[in-house]
């Protein structure tokens, strides 16, 4: 059970967070109104509140996900720490296009994967702005994508937070950030806005990032009714380095492998929300939503295109003899000088404009003279996407930056592998959803219900017709579970579910293995996908103990998940490079998480342990990278194999203790175990090491306005990485070693070596 404290924080703050002193209530479905008693919730419950985000001193909402949760883990595939992977329980909802997701993210009951790739982009949420984030499990009126789960994150109003905050930190790698935020209620009527600007060189080269952030919220409430309008926009840019070979890793720590990699994010948003008290025992909500999401992507990399065997005055793309192509459909004349290593820069852009709405009524009258909670509801969400792509021909130099030369390719390769992309895309997402509470005892309740989701996936090619397709996706999802409160200090729980997620128009855009394509970025054919469906069962303990010295928390449970048809992202064997979305049958994530916590007033602590098991269960052959792979380029999946990148055991522990009033000291821990590369599915290679970091945090508070902070992070400057993958080690050479072939195929994320900061914070 998650409970919220204040101790550890300054009276000033206390003052402002209008909370319970314990959350008892959570959502059970995306709108927040449906709330039920956790010791009725037949799940795992994980909530992080505003006050442990607070204690992180971040503005990235994955840095307190990761301490405070025990089956999450964050690693930075993209190479920027504002752009994580979070995986839970081995479901992934990351902001790298052609990842395949597995868990819906929602933001004030408003689902926010992103319509192309059901991507999330974790840095365009404002942190300081956050009052809670719940993590959902095991519940289907969650809609699409919740295959491992739900992040619903709730923002705050004028009505739960008063008064101001200015809060500015800087320290390692030219970090300096700061965040403002304000929120008054005068009568009925409540206002709240909050603002966020970030700047980081970051330890890699070319690793630049600018955050700037704003939310608002105005709101309204009476005796039976409250409405809210929230807004909010973000403009980021980053330089995300992507994973490095580490021969280079082994000369220098910051080292990068092709450049520019560069995202720019637009966001622009406005909900409107709104609850009536219609009878004492029904409850009606709703939302209406519109958002507009830009971005930019600037790409370099090895290229397929080569001087022709024949005619070295020609250019050949995947082989000496196939022609590479203008954008005019005519062979390119090869510009470059001799002995020049060729390479492109790969350019997309993507605008999405998404709108929606939510209704829901819940209704508490009692059945058969027994307690009951009933929730029924329907949402509606259709956005249209732009997608493009262009490649650019260049010459990569010796410092790894790709330099374009102004000649861009048409499409190329046998088959077409590569060329201009202009595709629009419209997906229609339905969802009707029912859940009842019903209490058998005053002890146990039951819970059951469903929901009902509807997909419609258009492709419309703007160049040709091969990408042109559309396809429809239904199923209904159903729950059942129940809790049974042994004492008052101690409830059992054990539900069933289903949940599935349609095929992203970029997976349907790239799935067929004749005709492979970069993900992301060169769409090339649309064969039919499968819909992944997961079938989820948990069962665990939880439990609170007052004690002499604080208050005790525990839980333990047990999950199993099994995907049937889940989607891979598969290397092809003929084009490095190059790969495509294809079914890989039946795979498996069961594990176990614990948690214990001792909270007071001057001492808060915790420990976690989360195990994940995530396995194949067909045979299969694929495409890879790995130095294992046969002739063909292809390794085998057997059953039992483990599923790459998801490491089995996660360690965390953490204390915060008040030497005094006003001087307070903390320290956290983490450990992974270590975890296969992205590519060795046969589990045939060397494994991503283990990793341990420890980190430590202090505060003084000078008065009821000031407070100064400080941080170490990795403070052992232990050198690791968190996710690894295979690359074509003959693509271009080794600059950094004369010029000479690489000879390891390793590719890893570097983190963050040790870093130190320091702030101060204001309230009033």
């Amino acid at each position: 059970m998650a409970v919220v404290w204040f101790a550890a924080l300054p009276a000033a703050v206390l003052a402002q967070e209008q909370q319970l002193p314990a959350i008892q209530v959570i959502a059970n479905t995306p709108l927040q109104g449906s709330g039920v008693d956790v010791d009725k919730v037949p799940a795992s419950v994980n909530i992080v509140d505003a006050n442990q985000i607070q204690r992180t001193d971040s503005l990235n909402i994955s840095d307190a996900l990761q301490k405070y949760v025990p089956g999450i883990i964050v690693n930075e595939v993209a190479g920027n720490p504002f752009q994580p992977d979070v995986q839970f329980r081995g479901f992934v909802a990351s902001p790298v296009t052609g990842t395949p997701q597995g868990l819906a993210v929602y933001q004030n009951g408003v689902r926010i994967n992103e319509a192309f790739g059901d991507t999330v982009n974790w840095d365009l949420i404002p942190t300081a702005a956050i009052r809670s984030v719940t993590v959902v499990t095991n519940n289907p009126a969650f809609g699409l994508n919740a295959l491992g789960g739900a992040i619903n994150v709730q923002m705050k109003d004028g009505f739960n937070y008063h008064g101001a905050e200015i809060n500015v930190m800087g320290g390692s790698f030219g970090r300096l950030q700061g965040s403002a935020q304000w929120g008054k209620q005068v009568d009925n009527f409540a206002v709240y806005g909050a603002l966020e600007g970030l700047h980081d060189d970051g330890f890699r080269n070319f690793s630049v990032s600018d955050v700037r952030r704003f939310y608002g919220d105005v709101g309204h409430k009476n005796e039976n009714a409250e409405f809210h309008v929230n807004m909010g926009v973000a403009s980021n840019n980053f330089g995300a380095t992507v994973t490095v070979p580490v021969e280079l890793l082994q000369q220098y720590w910051g080292a990068t492998y092709t450049t520019p990699q560069t995202t720019a994010n637009r966001v622009g948003y406005v909900n409107l929300t709104g609850k009536l008290e219609a009878t004492p025992t029904w409850t009606i909500e709703g939302n209406a939503h519109l958002r507009i999401f830009d971005q930019k992507t600037v790409d370099g990399n090895p290229t397929g295109t080569r001087p022709c065997g024949a005619d070295p005055s020609l250019l050949c793309f995947g082989n000496d003899s196939t022609p590479a192509n203008g954008l005019n459909g005519a062979q390119l004349a090869n510009p470059f000088d001799l002995g020049a290593v060729l390479g492109e820069i790969d350019r997309t852009t993507t605008h999405s404009t998404t709108g929606g709405a939510s209704l829901q009524a819940t209704n508490s009258d009692q059945l058969f003279g027994h307690n009951n909670r009933f929730v029924v509801g329907a949402s509606f969400d259709s956005s249209v996407t732009r997608f493009t792509a262009l490649p650019e021909l260049g010459t990569i130099g010796s410092n790894f930056v790709v330099t374009g030369n102004g000649v861009f390719l048409g499409q190329s390769g046998d088959p077409v592998s590569i060329g201009p992309v202009a595709l629009r895309t419209t997906n229609q997402y339905t969802g009707l959803y029912a859940l009842d509470t019903f209490d058998v005892t005053n002890a146990f309740s039951v819970t059951a219900g469903g929901r009902f989701n509807a997909a419609r996936i258009t492709l419309e090619d703007q160049i040709g017709s091969a990408l042109n397709g559309s396809e429809q996706f239904n199923r209904f999802n159903p729950i059942i579970g129940g809790t049974y409160k042994i004492t008052p200090e101690l409830t059992a729980y054990a539900g069933y579910s289903e949940a599935n997620r349609a095929p992203t128009p970029l997976e349907l855009g790239c799935a067929d293995p004749a005709h492979p394509c970069i993900i992301a970025a060169f769409l090339v054919s649309d064969p039919p996908l499968k819909q992944v469906v997961s079938r989820t069962v948990e069962a665990g303990l939880r439990g609170t103990k007052e004690l002499n010295i604080g208050t005790l928390g525990w839980k333990v449970g047990g999950f199993r998940a099994q995907n049937s048809d889940d989607i891979l992202a598969i290397p092809s064997p003929v084009l490095q490079g190059f790969g495509y979305f294809q079914n890989v049958g039946s795979t498996r994530r069961q594990g176990i998480e614990a948690e214990v916590s001792l909270k007071s007033s001057t001492l808060q602590s915790y420990a976690s342990y989360a195990l994940v098991d995530a396995r194949f269960l067909d045979t299969l052959q694929v495409g890879s990278n790995s130095p294992f792979a046969d002739a063909d380029g292809n390794v085998q999946i057997v059953p039992g194999n483990r599923i790459p990148a998801i490491p089995r055991n996660r360690i965390k522990a953490g204390i915060d203790y008040s030497v005094t009033d006003a001087f307070k000291i903390g320290g956290d821990a983490l450990f992974v175990s270590d975890q296969y590369f992205v590519g060795d599915e046969s589990n045939q290679a060397q494994r991503l090491p283990s990793y341990t970091v420890f980190n430590l945090h202090a505060s003084y508070q000078i008065d009821k306005t000031f407070q100064v902070y400080a941080r170490a992070d990795n403070i052992f400057d232990n050198r690791y990485a968190t996710h690894g993958t295979f690359f074509d080690t003959g693509a271009i050479p080794n600059f950094a070693n004369g010029g000479a072939p690489f000879t390891d195929p390793r590719s890893v994320s570097p983190a963050r070596p040790r870093a130190l900061y320091a702030g101060v914070r204001a309230s009033f």
